[in-house]
């Protein structure tokens, strides 16, 4: 046996690690009486704002908040209002739509965020390319914290996914904020009861 090998079988016998259990860690995640008023306060401060309807005026409320928009996608049940088919071969044809209306899969009060997540969405640039977005979430799916949205998470299927907290925005020219500077200008996040 060379010196090198006999090195190698020395550290491996030696370095032996023992099969740990990892420990436990209390959930000491942040909890808030009312979810989707903390949330709708913490979207505002990030150019966003949230707002609730009743399934049956998801037409109504959006069609009230963008009146002039002429070109809408939709992959949302119970909205009419698409008038784009965004199942298209070149993501560059999105670039001319003026809202996007899509389904988030739930809420975060803590930090404003909803995870997206649409497997019927063909071209996850559709998120920030259009001038506007619309993100309908049932009221219901709303969490506390980030620790209870990464429980909520479901990774075993390959995809995209993100968490998007209100319209496109930037600070880093002289920590001043602007919105809408790499994506949508506007965001509203619909719960929908």
């Amino acid at each position: 046996m060379n010196s090198k090998q006999y090195i190698l079988n020395s550290i491996k016998n030696t370095n032996i690690i023992k099969e740990t259990p990892c420990p436990q860690i209390p959930d000491f995640g942040i909890v808030y009486e009312d979810k989707f008023e903390q949330f709708a306060q913490i979207i505002k401060t990030v150019g966003g704002d949230a707002l609730v309807c009743k399934k049956e005026d998801l037409d109504k409320t959006i069609a009230s908040l963008y009146e002039d928009e002429k070109v809408i996608s939709s992959n949302v049940d119970g909205c009419t209002l698409g008038n784009f088919n965004t199942d298209v071969d070149d993501p560059h044809k999105l670039k001319d739509i003026d809202l996007a209306i899509v389904k988030g899969e739930f809420a975060v009060s803590e930090n404003g965020a909803v995870w997206i997540k649409n497997e019927d969405n063909k071209h996850r640039v559709l998120y920030f390319i259009a001038q506007n977005i619309v993100i309908v979430v049932q009221k219901d799916k709303i969490v506390n914290n980030m620790h209870e949205a990464y429980e909520n998470i479901d990774f075993s299927d390959a995809g995209y996914g993100a968490f998007v907290s209100g319209p496109s925005k930037t600070a880093d020219i002289e920590q001043s904020l602007v919105i809408g500077a790499h994506g949508p200008k506007s965001g509203y996040v619909l719960f929908v009861e």
